[in-house]
C-alpha cells in the first residue's frame, strides 16, 4: 500500500477477534446484543435485525440481501467474503470493522458512521454513504460503481487503488480526503471536493469536467 507523507493517514487500529463460539446467524434477533461469536454462512435475506449490535465477531460468507439493519451496530468485528444485492444498513455504526471483499448490489448506508474502518476487495455497485461520517476509513482495492458521498462528512479518509465509474461530493465536507491512488470517471457536485486530495495526474484529466461543471468555457 502506497504512503504518502504529505496527508494524514487514516488512523486505523483493528485486532482480529479471538476465542469464539460458533454461532448460528438464524438465532439473531433485533435490537439484541452478542458478543464473541463466529457465523460461518448462512441466509439473512430479508431477516429483520434493526438495532443488532455485534461486538467481536465474525461474519464470514453471510448473505445479506435485504436483511434489517438499520441502526445496527458493529464494534471489533470482521465481516469477510458477504452478499447483498440490497444492503440495508442506513443509520448504522461501524466501529474498528474490516469488510473484505464485498459482493453488494446496493449498499444503503447513509447517515451512518464509520469509524476506524478498512474496506477492502470485492465488488460494490452503489455505495452510498449520503449524510454519512466516516472518521480514519481506507477503502482500497474495491471496483465500485458508483460511490455517493453527498452532505457526508469525512476526516482522514483514503481511497486507494479503486476503480470508480461515478463518484457525487454534492455538499459534501471533505478533511483530508485522498484521492491520489484510485480512478474514477466522472465527478459529481466539484464544489464539495474542496479538502480532497488529488494527483497533478488527475486534475489534469479532470480539468474539463471542473470547468465545465463551474461554467468555464475552454476554447
Amino acid at each position: 500500500m502506497a504512503k504518502h507523507n504529505s496527508s494524514p493517514e487514516p488512523r486505523i487500529s483493528l485486532s482480529a477477534p479471538v476465542e469464539l463460539v460458533d454461532g448460528d446467524v438464524q438465532t439473531l434477533e433485533p435490537h439484541e446484543s452478542r458478543e464473541g461469536e463466529r457465523f460461518d454462512g448462512g441466509d439473512l435475506t430479508d431477516v429483520d435485525l434493526n438495532g443488532v449490535a455485534l461486538t467481536e465477531c465474525v461474519l464470514d460468507a453471510v448473505t445479506l440481501t435485504d436483511t434489517g439493519l438499520r441502526g445496527a451496530r458493529l464494534v471489533d468485528c470482521l465481516v469477510n467474503s458477504s452478499f447483498a444485492t440490497s444492503l440495508v444498513a442506513a443509520r448504522s455504526t461501524w466501529r474498528r470493522v474490516r469488510i473484505d471483499n464485498a459482493r453488494w448490489g446496493s449498499a444503503e448506508l447513509f447517515d451512518s458512521e464509520f469509524e476506524s474502518v478498512i474496506i477492502s476487495g470485492g465488488k460494490i455497485d452503489f455505495l452510498n454513504f449520503r449524510g454519512a461520517k466516516l472518521t480514519d476509513v481506507l477503502i482500497e482495492n474495491a471496483q465500485i460503481t458508483e460511490l455517493d458521498l453527498a452532505s457526508f462528512i469525512g476526516t482522514r479518509v483514503a481511497v486507494r487503488n479503486c476503480r470508480i465509474d461515478t463518484i457525487d461530493f454534492t455538499r459534501a465536507t471533505c478533511l483530508d480526503v485522498d484521492l491520489r491512488d484510485t480512478s474514477f470517471a466522472r465527478v459529481l457536485g466539484i464544489q464539495g471536493m474542496r479538502g480532497a486530495i488529488l494527483s497533478e495526474h488527475q486534475l489534469a484529466e479532470f480539468a474539463p469536467i471542473m470547468a465545465g461543471q463551474l461554467g468555464i468555457r475552454v476554447e
